[in-house]
């Protein structure tokens, strides 16, 4: 291994006993570090730290023919520049250690490190064995230790050239920003999407950066917005899902670069795939009131490691580990908390493997009412009335004396969503009928309505009080809407079914006896005129018997030519 030089960077240390540093604080530092404030910034950028190597100071003993003192400059040399870099990264959150390395050349006796703007005094030492990389700690980064930085180092006769430069950058100095997509986080394959960074501090730029393989990022000014905020617009092109799309972004002012603010949350896109969809349901049923716990639940067969769920306008994209309560079956559920209005929407669900950065084709939508946001309670009545017989025709009545432009009919149990009808203004009221043409069985049940406005259509009234609804005789179909124009419903639908399937039993005796009938005169037909004997002659020609005779020929040529023909 080969042997490394470590000097110590005093950024930002606290003397023993007192606390960590704050940002926007002036550090205090360990005794041999020493701190320079700034005449002509007004203390606006103070704690300039200086370096301290471990060891005596270096002497013109130390390496002849330097001369060494606190204000030595180190002029550049004609050796290979170094190579710098930090680890574990070169932006770094505030309060957590980070090491610049320089590399040189083997054999290489001291090495120095620069930051642009600072003019420290330096302490150096010979190093016990040659080596070729130098070390230098910060153990609590703060902004006083964000900016470019630059390294060194000696052989026996000269300096190397100056380094590559380093930007080393703290985060978390300045409150976080909004990250969000436009228009939506969800990205159809080969669509374009575009990233807005906004804060209200009045930055000056934002960065927004990609995670994972490769890294990217981008800068851009920032632009006042519609409503004060500073923001900036990222163009981001085709998505595909051929690899995963995550993203956050910082501000920063344009007089300190390299401090950034803290990272705005995680922004995902979703770009969804061609593979098996799963289900989305809410075990609640699709309406639930106003402060109710709501659960949504994305199951598949398919087998997915985990799952997301997505909102129509919303950023959010929570995502769920995908677990088996059944073999064969994925899901995973997703716990959505008291109901408030922002609960209100349509959603879907995609399912994903832990090894790939795709993502599954979309549940069908699954949208969620939340009752009780508008204070009226309409009020709900049934035409003829709560017990009617099967086939009969109904009218269920939901009134509202507030304005709405459309009332929702429910019922409790049902698989299909509530039913919804544009409202009508009629004797002081709004109001909409539900007609059932003609009810069944499956019609009995516990009835609601509620009252809605068309500007935000997922929130709705307080409910109606309950209805009961019997339907008594018939049969039970099947739990269908109550209301539904198109094909013929209920028992309607099973009378015509029994209606034809009894003409056809009556229908298919007939049509076999006069079958039957048919083949029996052909058979007496052939067993009168025997099939002629073959004469050589054209099948077109018949015997002539006598002159008598013509008669009966010209009768039997028709048979007789047909026999011929088919011989």
């Amino acid at each position: 291994m080969t042997p490394s030089l470590t000097a110590l960077l005093c950024l930002g240390e606290m003397e023993e006993g007192e606390g960590k540093p704050q940002p926007g604080t002036d550090p205090s530092p360990q005794p041999g570090c020493s701190v320079r404030r700034p005449q002509d910034s007004g203390g606006s950028r103070v704690g300039e730290a200086l370096l301290r190597i471990q060891g005596e100071p270096l002497t013109g003993v130390s390496l002849p023919g330097l001369r060494v003192g606190l204000r030595t400059q180190v002029q550049a040399g004609t050796l290979p520049k170094p190579t710098i870099w930090a680890e574990p990264g070169s932006v770094i959150p505030w309060g957590s250690p980070v090491t610049i390395w320089c590399q040189g050349t083997r054999g290489a006796q001291i090495f120095r490190l620069d930051k642009e703007g600072s003019s420290p005094p330096w302490y150096r030492q010979a190093p016990r064995e040659p080596g070729d990389k130098g070390k230098f700690s910060i153990s609590y980064m703060t902004q006083y230790g964000a900016g470019i930085y630059h390294c060194y180092y000696r052989s026996p006769t000269d300096w190397s050239e100056r380094s590559d430069p380093l930007q080393l950058v703290v985060t978390g100095v300045h409150s976080k920003p909004t990250l969000s997509a436009l228009p939506s986080p969800v990205v159809t394959s080969g669509g374009n999407v575009t990233l807005q960074c906004g804060s209200w501090e009045g930055v000056d730029g934002f960065i927004l950066t990609k995670e994972g393989e490769p890294k990217s990022s981008w800068t851009l000014d920032a632009q006042r917005g519609p409503h004060g905020q500073t923001q900036a617009l990222f163009p981001m092109g085709r998505v595909t899902p051929s690899h995963r799309w995550m993203f956050r972004c910082h501000g920063f002012y344009r007089d300190t670069p390299q401090v950034w603010s803290a990272p705005s949350d995680p922004l995902e896109l979703l770009v969804p795939g061609a593979s098996g969809k799963p289900s989305l349901l809410t075990p609640q049923g699709p309406v639930v009131a106003s402060g109710q716990n709501l659960t949504l639940q994305c199951r598949s067969d398919v087998g997915y490691d985990r799952f997301t769920l997505s909102q129509e306008w919303r950023q959010a994209l929570p995502q769920r580990p995908g677990r088996q309560p059944q073999a064969g079956l994925s899901q995973a559920d997703f716990p959505l908390g008291p109901v408030t209005n922002t609960h209100a929407g349509r959603y879907r669900c995609y399912g994903g493997h832990n090894l790939s950065s795709e993502w599954s084709a979309p549940s069908d939508p699954l949208d969620i009412l939340v009752a009780g946001w508008f204070p009226d309670t309409p009020s709900l009545s049934v035409q003829p009335g709560p017990l009617v017989a099967s086939g009969e025709n109904v009218t269920l009545l939901c009134q509202s004396g507030s304005t709405r432009e459309t009332f929702l009919l429910s019922k409790e149990g049902a698989a299909w969503p509530p039913l919804r009808l544009r409202s009508k203004y009629r004797g002081g009221h709004f109001q909409a009928e539900f007609s059932m043409s003609p009810v069944t069985s499956a019609h009995n049940g516990t009835y609601r309505c509620y009252s809605s406005l068309s500007s935000n259509p997922y929130l709705l009234s307080h409910a109606s009080a309950l209805l009961e609804l019997t339907v008594s005789g018939g049969t039970e179909v099947g739990a269908l809407p109550p209301t539904e124009p198109g094909p013929q419903t209920g028992l309607k639908w099973y009378l015509n079914v029994l209606i034809g399937v009894s003409v056809a039993f009556v229908l298919l005796p007939l049509v076999l006896l006069v079958r039957h009938r048919g083949q029996s005169r052909r058979r007496k037909s052939g067993a009168a005129d025997p099939e002629p004997k073959d004469t050589g002659l054209q099948s077109s020609s018949c015997p002539a018997a006598a002159a008598q005779d013509q008669a009966l020929c010209e009768q039997k040529r028709t048979g007789c030519c047909r026999e011929g023909h088919t011989a």
